[in-house]
């Protein structure tokens, strides 16, 4: 999310402007003072850059003009903060226009006199190892994974524990809510005797996202190990503070670790976290080995478990002691029964009655008509890269989408693969124009096809068709073009650093992680929902310049904290995190998803002011007039005919339709999409699954007979009603299971007021008996008010003695009862 920046441990010496749990403070960066061998570096952590003050780092030394610069600095060094920042300030101003002529530093290779920072970062990293006087120098094999970087580290963490340094890693706070496990975890009592990688994220950040994979890779690699990925989730916006929110976000990237919501940031500031991503390694003996801020450090973070692992282990102190894992992806009614999973944008063909939804977390683009009646589907469903047909074809989380009409091609901003994609429905090929599949770190472009990398594409929009596409290039905060006509993909606008900064063209401009391009009438101004910022804001597309418009920060661009839900003049105007735009049939109106404040707003150019349309800012799944209904981080918004805007309600995976002229919102009803493909393992032969956790069980008499008919339905008390566009359904099973049974239907949708009737029969009974089992979900809601679901599990037992004539049928009915009065009954909304 932010640049990479060198953070010290508190077990050494530090010193700040003021205590922040941001990364960056209003008024100038945190200095913080570590000892290093036998000087002290100075970490100026909004620059990323380490400056030791004294010459003696390692096996290298300060370039002579640097050491002048900081010669002033540090005679000040222990006077007041007020002294310093100004001098802190300068040096950053002159570094900043230096990298302004070379690049951000992901794309310049290090030249010979920044070695010295990379054995700074090496050894400052290591908490526990600096304090101890070590001087360390860049091993041959660093960041390879080879045999002398786990020895070096194995060594460092040796001399660490005779020197017995090192923070101590306090306890996790009582009273945290926690995801992915059944009770809290305790540092002491869960984790000792592990090697812990404490992962400090906020799900906000794209470059959060970056590192999931890394992890997973990680945890894959040391499964049979006592290693152990606890997610700390440090929210930056006041919506991730939400454990609901959190948890739809474990859903959302399929996080499969322990995952901790401190929503107050306790840990975070008690470890001298800085930045978001940062990880943090603790020892089986619960000290903090290491911070490792910021992404593409797998093989580092690998190499330092794989030391921690070997030391520890050859001194006996690694166990092994099973943790209480349920994921929340498996725990009961935890996900809207829906065939969307977190649907991002939206695009139309209006002409055809059509309308596109990119089904996010079902690595598919689902095509209904205006209606949400099903036409077709893009995509096989399961996560991957591959061109083909267009059944055939795979994307992995795809986000940002735009219709051609003159070509009939869709273009998808294929964003975990990294890619620029083609649909051509008048051929039904899906094709590749851009990236290869794997996150790139050029910030410059300029090659063609799958020869250029691209990072995590957020959004696309056609500024002239079959000649130019626009792409929020969300991953390294710019936005690029595609030129149809040479298949070149190019940075256009911004510098690659995550600000919000403006200038008159794209090397002067700086964007914040930009997630949805609107482009004006005469295509001549793209407008940008700027998510980090909290902003939107204007691009000229003949020169790459940008103007701020609404929202965030208009004096400081470094501020990416200014946020807020304060609708009126454009000066005054607050938002949260805001991933959709699309213009209107008026010229001056831009309508904004406004996720974290659950709302749609609109913004008037002519009276320069924003106002809410819908939406109440709390999140929920809530029909209704304007402030009367309710989103829960909608993402994707696009104008339909007849003064109706589709949303992309991504957390309800629903689509909700906003009549404009009306302000009514109302859920489309999208039940005849066929569901996402889920991977699932084979049930074994002869077990019993039992009743869904948390059910209410109806267990009615033993029948005589192997075959029979079964007529199914479960009623709303009084007031209450099905929740529409949510499909309550039921499911067949036998216990246990065997090859010779069979239910027709063996799933189905139930319809309030109306019966289903399922048919089963039984070849061979086992010597016990069995049982037919029907598993129903039933959501619900009461008039205007909240949205509820509820789990029935009918038990029809066939006798032991059973024979083959159909008994007569059976009807199983119950009646849900609402919170309050049954406490199984989940509230949704």
């Amino acid at each position: 999310m932010h640049q990479v920046r060198f953070a010290c441990s508190t077990a050494l010496v530090q010193f700040r402007h003021a205590p922040t749990a941001h990364e960056t403070h209003p008024l100038g960066s945190p200095l913080s003072l570590c000892p290093l061998g036998s000087g002290l570096v100075l970490f100026l952590s909004r620059s990323g850059i380490a400056f030791p003050l004294e010459r003696r780092i390692g096996s290298g030394s300060i370039p002579k003009r640097k050491e002048d610069r900081i010669r002033n600095v540090r005679t000040r060094i222990h006077q007041r903060g007020d002294t310093i920042r100004p001098g802190i300030r300068a040096m950053e101003a002159k570094l900043a226009m230096a990298r302004r002529v070379r690049g951000p530093p992901a794309t310049r290779a290090m030249a010979q006199e920044d070695a010295w920072t990379s054995a700074t970062r090496r050894a400052a990293l290591l908490g526990m190892l600096a304090s101890g006087g070590i001087a360390v120098r860049p091993s041959e094999g660093a960041g390879t994974g080879s045999e002398s970087q786990v020895a070096a580290f194995k060594r460092l963490i040796a001399q660490g524990e005779k020197s017995r340094n090192g923070l101590q890693v306090p306890e996790f706070r009582s009273g945290l809510d926690w995801m992915n496990v059944s009770r809290p975890l305790q540092l002491e009592k869960d984790l000792r005797g592990r090697v812990v990688v404490l992962d400090f994220w906020t799900y906000c950040c794209i470059n959060c996202m970056h590192i999931l994979p890394d992890l997973a890779k990680l945890e894959e690699k040391y499964k049979d190990d006592p290693v152990t990925v606890v997610g700390v989730h440090s929210a930056k916006f006041d919506n991730e503070k939400d454990t609901e929110a959190i948890r739809q976000a474990v859903l959302r990237y399929g996080i499969q670790h322990p995952v901790v919501n401190d929503g107050s940031m306790t840990m975070w500031r008690e470890l001298g976290v800085s930045s978001w991503p940062t990880l943090a390694i603790v020892s089986p003996q619960g000290k903090l080995l290491t911070l490792v801020p910021g992404e593409g450090n797998r093989q580092d973070v690998d190499d330092i478990v794989a030391a921690a692992l070997e030391y520890y282990g050859e001194r006996g102190l690694l166990r092994g002691t099973p943790l209480p894992i349920a994921l929340e992806a498996e725990k009961p009614g935890q996900v809207l029964d829906s065939p969307f999973k977190y649907p991002g944008k939206l695009a139309i063909d209006a002409e055809g009655h059509r309308l596109f939804i990119s089904d996010s977390s079902n690595h598919r683009i689902v095509v209904t008509n205006l209606d949400g009646q099903f036409v077709s589907q893009v995509g096989d469903g399961t996560p991957g890269f591959a061109d083909g047909t267009i059944s055939e074809a795979k994307f992995c989380r795809p986000q940002g989408i735009a219709y051609d009409p003159n070509r009939s091609a869709l273009y998808v901003a294929d964003t975990e693969n990294h890619a620029l994609r083609q649909v051509d429905f008048s051929t039904g090929q899906v094709v590749t124009l851009s990236g290869d599949g794997t996150k790139g770190r050029d910030y410059v472009g300029g090659k063609k096809g799958g020869n250029q990398q691209l990072n995590s594409p957020w959004d696309v929009n056609l500024l002239e068709s079959g000649t130019i596409l626009l792409m929020a290039m969300a991953g390294i905060h710019q936005i690029w073009t595609y030129n149809f006509a040479d298949q070149v993909a190019v940075a256009f606008s911004g510098n690659g650093y995550e600000r919000n900064s403006n200038g008159t063209n794209g090397k002067l401009s700086s964007w914040a992680q930009p997630s949805g391009i609107a482009l004006s009438t005469d295509k001549k101004t793209a407008y940008i929902a700027d998510s980090e910022s909290s902003s939107i804001r204007e691009l000229d597309v003949t020169t790459g310049g940008s103007k701020l418009l609404a929202g965030g920060d208009a004096f400081v661009s470094d501020n990416l904290f200014q946020f807020g839900d304060v609708d009126g003049d454009l000066k005054s105007v607050r938002l949260q995190h805001p991933l959709g735009i699309c213009t209107a049939a008026d010229p001056n109106l831009l309508y904004i998803a406004d996720s974290y404040n659950h709302k749609i707003k609109v913004l008037d150019l002519s009276s320069r002011t924003v106002r809410t349309v819908a939406g109440s800012g709390s999140a929920g799944l809530v029909d209704g007039k304007g402030r009367g209904a309710r989103f829960s981080e909608p993402a994707g918004i696009m104008l339909g005919p007849e003064n109706l805007l589709y949303v992309a309600d991504t957390n309800n995976n629903a689509v909700r339709v906003l009549d404009l002229v009306t302000g009514s919102v109302t859920t489309m009803d999208v039940s005849s999409v066929p569901k996402g493909r889920r991977e699932r393992e084979e049930e074994p032969q002869g077990e019993a699954v039992g009743a869904p956790p948390g059910a209410k069980v109806v267990r009615l008499s033993p029948v005589g007979s192997l075959s029979g008919e079964l007529k199914v339905s479960v009623a709303c008390p009084p007031g209450y009603h099905y929740t529409k566009g949510a499909k309550s359904q039921f499911e067949v099973v036998a216990e246990p299971t065997m090859q010779g049974f069979v239910a027709s239907p063996q799933s189905g949708q139930l319809r309030e007021g109306k019966e289903s009737t399922i048919k089963y029969a039984l070849k061979d009974l086992p010597g016990g008996g069995a049982l037919v089992r029907i598993n129903a979900k039933v959501y619900y809601c009461q008039e205007g008010d909240v949205c509820l679901f509820d789990l029935v599990s009918f038990e029809v037992p066939i006798a032991s003695d059973a024979t083959g004539s159909a008994s007569a049928p059976m009807e199983l009915q119950y009646t849900v009862h609402p919170r309050g009065q049954r406490s199984t009954s989940a509230i949704l909304f």
